[in-house]
């Protein structure tokens, strides 16, 4: 029994070591997400809100916005496009890379 607790130790330190930060950077960007992005996009990224549909905003989880690269994306975020504000100022370039990876996960929800 104690062998098998003294086993289960190092698997507990990996857990809490790695999968808490994987974990709270991905609430984090849900946070981003849902501060900035969701009045227009949805929570579900399809843009098929009141506003999305005013503004024509991009369904995110579309091949055509997937396909597009990760720095394109990012600078459609910081710099914004036809409707869409620019994010540049109000959100830290480490938090544009984390929202850029939910967007991609949100794809995958689809």
């Amino acid at each position: 029994m104690r062998v098998r607790i003294l086993r289960l130790i190092p698997a507990a330190i990996f857990t809490c070591l790695v999968l808490t930060p994987v974990l709270s950077a991905q609430m984090d960007a849900a946070k981003i997400y849902k501060t900035n992005c969701e009045l227009c996009h949805g929570p579900d990224g399809s843009g098929n809100t009141g506003t999305g549909k005013a503004m024509h905003a991009r369904d995110l989880r579309s091949d055509e916005t997937q396909k597009q690269s990760d720095a394109a994306l990012t600078e459609v975020i910081s710099k914004g496009r036809g409707k869409m504000p620019a994010f540049g100022k109000k959100i830290k370039p480490e938090d544009i890379t984390k929202l850029l990876a939910y967007i991609r996960i949100l794809a995958a929800k689809k």
